[in-house]
């Protein structure tokens, strides 16, 4: 893992959260954009070299609607940047890490993804991403 790539943040609604977050950041949002897959719609933004994603859930049964229900708006995954997403999957599947998916998925900013389980990261989602190439 090469560095953090970004830290999301799930919220109810992005039409409250990106003004907010521009406020607190002190910085426009970037990019909105629609992953159909993962029934998200995201926004991106910059602050001190780091990215924040805020995640949107489209379904009422979508995983991020899920997780606010049980836990609440607020901190969801960090997100590290690897260089080959296919062979990180399999070094920390071989280091006994549960990988939610066998293949990388099409993520947001143009980016191939894979989940680890938080049962085997002490409760923390932790997200690979690779730049799609």
């Amino acid at each position: 893992m090469r560095k953090i790539e970004h830290i999301g943040i799930a919220v109810k609604d992005l039409a409250i959260s990106i003004p907010l977050f521009e406020k607190l950041l002190n910085s426009q949002c970037y990019k909105s954009e629609l992953v159909a897959d993962e029934k998200v719609n995201t926004a991106f933004f910059i602050s001190g070299g780091t990215k924040i994603e805020l995640l949107e859930s489209t379904d009422p049964d979508g995983v991020i609607s899920k997780f606010i229900e049980k836990k609440g708006e607020g901190l969801h995954h960090i997100a590290f940047d690897v260089e080959d997403i296919h062979a990180e999957m399999e070094r920390l599947k071989n280091e006994g890490f549960i990988l939610l998916s066998d293949e990388p998925r099409p993520g947001a900013d143009n980016k191939l993804i894979c989940f680890l389980h938080p049962k085997s990261t002490n409760g923390l989602l932790v997200e690979l991403c690779m730049e799609k190439k």
